[in-house]
């Protein structure tokens, strides 16, 4: 594409890494500890582990303070060191029904069996800037922790129990209808085989999975807009910590840990045709690494959208909604820009001058012809 080096070369780049560490470190304030980040940045380490698609929050919190804050960009450099490391195990199927639920809630019923759990949650809470949090110190956190656990007494473990979901009652009562075996049910694995359109719904999904989430919730705003035709309610939502198996080369399931993830079961009205057929609701899905419901709603808005068939809204375009909200691409490709440009732009450039010129001249010889013909028309 024509590209050149940048004058100066290594070092150059080395300097400007110097001054980007200066830069990071220049007030001269304590440094930030991989374990602070990891327990007060804890919703930006989630999304930084589901944009990067690798579940480590140890790496992801030394990524974040390595780019000094920047999600999308700790999330780039996830993504690039996952790719270096060796895959060993496919992960059996994950049961999100025996989750250890954190929080667990319904817009679409008032009362689900189990009830509501509202859990760890600002939707609640009016945002207002905290100015208390200026000042706040090592014994606040630790008087805050001892009142806590006082006012919260002692719990039984054998209490917590799993629950089941929300929309086996629609489905048990016959108003909840899958899409029949007409779609593709292959399983792909996205970072191993090229997609081709129309994708399968698994790689949808992964695909989904990876995105970045402002790119989500924009495509999936403009469907409950009216630039699409799936605007759904929340089924239910969950938030908690399932356990992950993998099998071993003897054939031996064997339990490696748990991950938290988020799971969003959204319900709209399929479209049918009237008197032709029964009307019942579709189910829309996401699933994404950690809290992160913002993402997983709109995973669930989008699956559903992209199931619609024919492309009139770019929520339905598969291609679209895709390739658009693959933030690691769309970061990198943007980016690209500020990498020297010289050659094209100025073959660009000298295109168009020559351009201007041939435009000039034809200006100049109308010109001349037309004071020719008026001397012409006086002398006559």
């Amino acid at each position: 594409m024509g590209y050149v080096a940048v004058k100066g070369g290594s070092e150059a780049i080395n300097n400007a890494k110097l001054l980007v560490e200066f830069y990071r470190l220049r007030d001269n304030t304590p440094a930030v500890t991989i374990d602070q980040l990891r327990s007060q940045f804890r919703l930006a380490i989630d999304k930084i582990m589901g944009e990067g698609s690798f579940y480590t929050p140890e790496y992801a919190a030394l990524a974040l303070k390595q780019v000094e804050g920047d999600v999308l960009e700790a999330a780039f450099i996830m993504r690039a060191y996952r790719a270096t490391l060796s895959r060993k195990y496919y992960s059996e199927i994950v049961s999100t029904e025996d989750m250890f639920v954190q929080r667990r809630i319904s817009s679409s019923f008032r009362d689900i069996p189990g009830g509501q759990i509202l859990g760890p949650t600002r939707d609640y809470t009016l945002r207002m800037l905290d100015t208390s949090l200026a000042d706040e110190k090592d014994e606040d956190i630790r008087t805050f922790l001892r009142e806590f656990k006082k006012s919260a007494g002692d719990v039984s473990l054998n209490e917590i129990k799993s629950f089941s979901k929300v929309i086996d009652i629609l489905r048990a009562q016959g108003l909840l209808k899958g899409v029949g075996n007409n779609e593709d049910t292959r399983v792909l694995d996205v970072t191993r085989e090229a997609i081709k359109f129309p994708v399968p719904r698994s790689a949808r999904l992964q695909m989904l999975a990876r995105a970045e989430t402002g790119g989500l919730m924009a495509l999936g705003y403009s469907s409950m807009r009216g630039h699409g035709s799936v605007h759904p309610t929340v089924g239910e939502l969950r938030v908690g910590l399932v356990e992950v198996k993998v099998k071993s080369s003897s054939g031996k399931v064997r339990y490696i840990g748990k991950i938290k993830v988020t799971e969003a079961e959204m319900i709209s009205k399929a479209a049918t045709k009237r008197g032709k057929s029964t009307p019942y609701y579709a189910i829309g899905y996401g699933l994404c690494f950690g809290q992160n419901e913002t993402k997983a709603i709109c995973m669930g808005i989008l699956d559903r959208a992209m199931r619609i068939p024919g492309n009139d809204s770019p929520a339905n375009d598969q291609e679209f909604v895709l390739y658009h909200t693959e933030g690691i691409e769309a970061m990198g490709f943007t980016n690209h820009l500020k990498l020297p440009h010289y050659v094209t732009f100025q073959s660009g450039l000298n295109n168009l001058r020559n351009a201007v010129k041939r435009q000039h001249g034809q200006g100049e010889q109308e010109e001349l012809k037309t004071t020719v013909e008026q001397i012409s028309d006086d002398l006559i």
